[in-house]
């Protein structure tokens, strides 16, 4: 009788020790039964419980900072756009992940320190996207390595009666990589931290950037005037572009279409200091401050961002993983192996909340420079400079 009251109490520690872990997800689709599906293994694994509820991708910050504090998020969100990340952290909801992630060597560097804040690790990235040259086999049968083979390549699917390179001239977002490459740069890093004081989009690698933006319309002759993101997608999968800058969100509609097409860096623009590195999004899983199953919370956010399940999720959904031992494995894949060398050279997107005051000065800089030739590019970057710092005070 003694025994059995003893493996009763056992049973019943049991019970009391296994947690219920509450997931948000903005995952659809496949993706979202994926989710589930390593929710399930996970609970046979560990005999925890994981509760998985869709948020919604554009209500997922202001819910969350909302609930958390009160005892109502999450334990965990899987997952979050790391421009996010410095906003949740300085707000103290979510929890740094250092002590819980030992070992970073399998993850790629640019997707650490996108959801790194201050020195602390806030999340552990999951997947990433950038921009990068995809280009049309049939027009340009190889990737071209050197500006001049670029520019050599386009010219002739000019002649042949296409484009031959296209990109919205008004985007900050896809022109970063040129903006970078001169020398300019958002908030200057000092070792992981970004100071909101020292703004580089007026310095003289950002004008030289702009010069050459400009240069893309009217010294080149490679892009005509009012071609927005639509249109260069249209060209493209139409297969009457031979080039374009775009990211992964695009692929779906270029396979659609039967275009046979490669991936590849932009190269070295002219004169430039320093290689190509556009913008870099990542998306990591984050744990809530105030979760009372925050070792559950870590073990199940570490069982999702394993090689083998990056695998897995790549095939749900096609989202490039940041396991490097994942991407060795999908090296077949071109998608996954472009777009991971323009992530891994490219430029982590500020993710403090000071990045809020950037965006529409820059944005409306880039609009004015590729207006006509030859303007005073110190003077309109230098008015977007001062526009971000009274937004930013």
């Amino acid at each position: 009788m003694k025994k059995a009251l003893t493996l009763l109490s056992l049973a019943l520690l049991g019970q009391a020790s296994a947690a219920t872990l509450t997931v948000w997800t903005h995952f659809g689709e496949n993706e979202l039964v994926w989710l589930r599906d390593q929710a399930k293994t996970f609970e046979a694994k560990t005999k925890n419980k994981v509760n998985i509820v869709s948020v919604p991708f554009d209500d997922l910050t202001t819910k969350f900072l909302q609930s958390a504090p009160k005892g109502q998020g999450p334990d965990l969100i899987v997952t979050q756009a790391h421009d996010r990340i410095g906003q949740m952290a300085a707000a103290g909801v979510i929890e740094p992940m250092d002590k819980y992630v030992t070992s970073k060597t399998d993850l790629d560097k640019t997707a650490v320190q996108a959801m790194t804040y201050k020195g602390k690790l806030f999340g552990i990235p999951m997947f990433a996207e950038s921009v990068a040259l995809i280009y049309n086999k049939k027009l340009v049968p190889q990737a071209p390595t050197t500006w001049n083979a670029l520019l050599s390549a386009a010219q002739s699917a000019q002649k042949a009666g296409n484009l031959g390179f296209v990109m919205p001239l008004d985007n900050a977002y896809l022109t970063y990589g040129f903006t970078s490459a001169y020398g300019g740069y958002v908030f200057k890093n000092n070792g992981g931290t970004l100071n909101t004081k020292d703004i580089g989009l007026g310095n003289a690698g950002a004008v030289k950037a702009a010069s050459f933006i400009n240069d893309l319309r009217y010294k080149y002759n490679l892009i005509p005037e009012g071609i927005n993101g639509d249109a260069v997608k249209s060209a493209f999968t139409q297969g009457r572009a031979a080039m374009m800058i775009s990211g992964p969100w695009d692929i779906d509609d270029i396979r659609k279409a039967g275009i046979d097409f490669g991936i590849a860096p932009f190269p070295t623009p002219p004169g430039a200091s320093g290689k190509w590195s556009p913008f870099v999004g990542v998306q990591g899983t984050v744990m809530n401050a105030y979760s009372k199953n925050k070792a559950v919370a870590a073990q199940f956010a570490k069982s999702i961002t394993t090689a083998d399940a990056q695998i897995s999720f790549n095939t749900a959904g096609g989202r490039i993983p940041v396991s490097l031992a994942a991407r060795t494995k999908l090296k077949s894949n071109p998608v996954v192996a472009g777009f991971s060398r323009t992530i891994s050279a490219g430029t982590p997107m500020p993710n403090i909340p000071e990045m809020g005051a950037v965006w529409g000065p820059w944005t409306n800089a880039i609009t004015q420079v590729a207006q006509k030739p030859g303007q005073n590019y110190s003077q309109l970057l230098t008015k977007a400079v001062g526009e971000i710092k009274g937004n930013i005070k």
